[in-house]
């Protein structure tokens, strides 16, 4: 049972990263439709620039934040007007996927080339360090890595719900269109969104820093399970994908106990088939996502 507890409160830890990277994918597609695949190379990015902000400066890497959080929010916003919007509106979804993966492609060289092929882990004074709760053991940094996501998601709720900003930019997820007609400049929207899409990458490549051994080609091991919640939770819904990442989550980590691993993270492969298959446009999207 101490076992079956801990997996649980790990599932959790993990959904709430999950959810917090995949907010991000949606983001992207709900505003663009575009699939960015280059979402999780820019994750490992941040892991690195993090990696190399405490190992330059002794520093803590939360603090690294503050530089990468805005470097991302504008290269987002640039990489939306000069490669983004460029693509053509008829082929805009089926081309995003050709281009962002490149931009992956390139993401993955140029940390190679820089940092070389050696895996990189930050050593941190609290690395080592656990909490017990109810029998369960708990790494600190694991708790410290959650309740990053939490804050930021609630950041990323209040952004969406209480600013003219975010008013604006649901409208343009809901209906384009009329969001011009009302005088919203989606062009602008689109590109904000997609810096702010982008700065969930920033929050959680330092997240995932924290307590896991990075190297250029990490991003591949994301990509996969990060496409299978957006698509179970509904493409263009943030609650949706919140959902899924913490079902998945638990879900992963609750098999990991009987199938390890490896074979417990095929849990988002079998449930992306079963969506496409039962309910293509995902199992919490539709009116939750047209009330977000």
């Amino acid at each position: 049972m101490s076992l079956f507890f801990q997996s649980l409160v790990l599932g959790v830890l993990l959904g709430g990263l999950y959810a917090l990277l995949a907010a991000g994918l949606t983001l992207y597609f709900g505003v663009m439709r575009v699939v960015m695949i280059a979402h999780s190379a820019f994750l490992i990015l941040a892991a690195y620039l993090a990696w190399f902000f405490t190992t330059e400066t002794g520093l803590d890497p939360l603090l690294s934040l503050v530089v990468t959080v805005p470097l991302f929010f504008v290269t987002g916003v640039l990489m939306q007007r000069l490669l983004i919007s460029r693509l053509r509106p008829a082929t805009l979804t089926m081309m995003s996927v050709l281009l962002t993966f490149s931009v992956a492609l390139v993401i993955e060289g140029m940390l190679g080339f820089v940092f070389s092929g050696t895996q990189r882990r930050i050593r941190l004074p609290y690395s080592g360090d656990s909490i017990d709760l109810f029998g369960a053991n708990i790494a600190v940094v694991k708790l410290i890595a959650f309740a990053l996501a939490a804050v930021s998601l609630g950041a990323l709720f209040l952004i969406l719900k209480k600013t003219q900003f975010g008013q604006a930019l649901r409208a343009t997820i809901q209906h384009p269109d009329a969001a011009r007609l009302i005088g919203i400049n989606t062009d602008r929207i689109a590109g904000y969104g997609f810096g702010l899409g982008l700065s969930t990458a920033a929050i959680g490549g330092t997240a995932l820093a924290l307590d896991s051994t990075i190297y250029p080609s990490l991003h591949w091991h994301w990509i996969g399970p990060l496409m299978a919640i957006i698509v179970v939770g509904g493409l263009g819904s943030i609650p949706g994908a919140a959902i899924a990442a913490m079902l998945l989550g638990l879900g992963q980590s609750l098999l990991q106990i009987p199938l390890g691993t490896t074979w417990a993270q095929t849990l988002f492969y079998v449930a992306l088939f079963a969506t496409l298959m039962v309910r293509p446009q995902g199992f919490f999207g539709g009116r939750l996502a047209q009330r977000f």
